[in-house]
């Protein structure tokens, strides 16, 4: 049976001194700070006087700092849809394309999301994107027969999210059912179905549940006409929702031809802008639509 060789004190002595002084040497000579140091985690010299004790050397904060890219592109949270009967997590890719054409790095945060915290410390903007109905009863609402994916989960978290974002001043743009989200979180109601309210002269969504193309007029001065530097436009619609007015906090800065609120601010946060209609969808054509990605990704990239 083989042994491991037996080596007295004076040469094991010897044999550390030998392999630890080339490296411990490096290290002075690029500039480490030397010091004798209290026991703690360090690494010992045993160039130092004898009786096996040595010195330990420790590395001033500044020296211990090793140097970090700083991260220039801003992430940006986006919800996505509900889980879908065939157990996956979806959003349509012009989400994500606008927020990288703007410069920005998305996240998508799906619900049942346990970890919200961690993932607010990351991102440094917001994006809650559009899909289906608000169920009826988190804003005191009635159930209506157009009523459609309604999910429990992804209201939790939404709603989560837009309390935290509106009392942390995280820059956030809601869309579609992003607006109603954030509108309903600050107590507001919607309209259950638009054509019961303002008829079918200004189509909001083509039957069954397409998109359609219909005015938008912007008050002027408001931060969001600011951003896209007109005071109307078309734009894609695809909802059968609207706000039933702006909640606390929040005032309408757009209609639709038939009155219907199409965007909403709040004045007193850093950046917090929503539209009930859809800018994704005809950003990567229409420089108009995507100046809102590029408005929120420059949002992020100074607040954080």
């Amino acid at each position: 049976m083989d042994t491991l060789p037996r080596l007295n004190a004076a040469r094991l002595s010897r044999r550390l001194k030998t392999r630890a002084a080339p490296r411990l040497q490096g290290l002075h000579d690029n500039g480490l700070k030397w010091s004798p140091a209290p026991p703690g985690p360090s690494m010992v010299d045993n160039r130092g006087p004898g009786n096996g004790r040595g010195h330990r050397f420790r590395m001033s904060k500044q020296q211990c700092q090793c140097p970090m890219t700083r991260r220039q592109n801003p992430l940006i949270g986006l919800t996505t849809y509900g889980r879908g009967a065939d157990n996956r997590y979806t959003l349509p890719a012009d989400y994500i394309d606008a927020v990288r054409r703007a410069g920005g790095v998305p996240v998508l945060i799906a619900p049942g999301e346990p970890h919200l915290e961690g993932i607010l410390d990351m991102i440094d903007a917001l994006i809650l994107s559009g899909g289906g109905d608000i169920d009826p009863g988190r804003y005191n609402g009635k159930r209506h027969e157009t009523n459609y994916a309604i999910d429990q989960e992804r209201d939790t978290l939404e709603l989560e999210l837009g309390r935290r974002v509106i009392d942390s001043g995280m820059p956030t743009l809601g869309i579609c059912r992003g607006a109603q989200i954030l509108n309903v979180v600050q107590g507001g109601k919607l309209i259950e179905h638009i054509p019961d309210e303002f008829g079918d002269k200004c189509l909001h969504r083509a039957p069954p549940r397409e998109p359609v193309t219909h005015g938008v007029k912007l008050k002027p001065g408001s931060r969001l006409q600011k951003i896209l530097g007109r005071g109307d436009f078309d734009a894609m619609s695809w909802h059968h929702q609207a706000l039933r007015g702006a909640a606390d906090g929040f005032v309408a800065v757009a209609h639709a031809p038939d009155g219907t609120i199409e965007a909403i601010e709040m004045p007193d946060h850093p950046w917090l802008i929503a539209v009930q209609w859809h800018p994704e969808l005809s950003a990567a054509s229409d420089p108009t639509q995507q100046k809102l990605f590029d408005a929120i990704v420059e949002a992020a990239r100074k607040t954080r």
